[in-house]
């Protein structure tokens, strides 16, 4: 499959274009290599991804008190490591009771900082495509082949900030070394700085921001550019933040 493949011609209502061209985005960047992690194994955290909810581990520990009261082995594809395969599963199926307790462990069995962003993108976005289409009552995509070639590997100057539990950019940092990273300058949302560790990721999560939610110059601002008024779109955003168990 190509991006191209990419269509939601069969929905029953009209899917505006940049919506469209965001998706195909997402799908391209999702199987490129990264900057730690290769196209295959980005390809594989995306599968891991859609087989998360099938996990009858995952499911035992949502049913617990807390998660870190059920041990045992996840029902993972067998194409990643189990600390990865950890993360996906917690994020996918247990969002809402995330803590940094997660990040340190994933570092604790050998997984870095940077890899476990890159990681938590990627979930990120496959989970954001998937529950479009079903928002929507269309099929979900096929995954698209893995592009060859070698993770960048390389790691911005980011720093422990404002009590993250992972390495942000300074605005200051993005301005010098990656202009229009950020919309807000020192005023950007933390939940647009919180990928920055890998920047690429940053710039596609604005992207997706922008298309399904408002232009990332508007986050801070009671304007609408849609069809529909701005608290109208913030009661069905918090509406879904709500059902998806949102951190924010």
């Amino acid at each position: 499959m190509t991006t191209q493949d990419i269509s939601y011609a069969g929905a029953s209502m009209a899917i505006r274009d940049d919506l469209v061209a965001a998706h195909r985005r997402t799908w391209e960047q999702i199987t490129r290599p990264g900057a730690w992690w290769t196209g295959a194994e980005r390809l594989a955290i995306a599968a891991e991804t859609r087989n998360a909810g099938d996990c009858a581990l995952c499911a035992e520990r949502r049913e617990a008190l807390s998660p870190y009261d059920v041990t045992g082995a996840h029902d993972s594809l067998g194409a990643l490591t189990e600390p990865v395969v950890e993360v996906v599963h917690r994020i996918v199926t247990d969002p809402g009771r995330l803590t940094e307790k997660l990040v340190r462990d994933s570092a604790e069995a050998g997984l870095s900082d940077a890899h476990y962003v890159e990681v938590v993108a990627v979930v990120v976005f496959v989970v954001n495509v998937d529950t479009f289409a079903r928002a929507i009552d269309a099929p979900l995509h096929p995954l698209p082949e893995a592009f060859r070639g070698e993770p960048s590997r390389v790691r911005p100057d980011a720093d422990q900030a404002d009590g993250a539990w992972v390495p942000l950019i300074a605005a200051e940092v993005a301005e010098r070394d990656h202009p229009g990273l950020y919309s807000g300058g020192a005023r950007t949302p933390y939940v647009q700085r919180a990928l920055s560790l890998v920047p690429d990721e940053t710039r596609l999560f604005t992207e997706l921001v922008a298309a399904e939610y408002v232009p990332p110059q508007h986050l801070l601002t009671p304007v609408s550019t849609r069809a529909i008024t701005r608290p109208q779109i913030e009661l069905l955003a918090a509406r879904v933040s709500a059902v998806n168990e949102c951190f924010y």
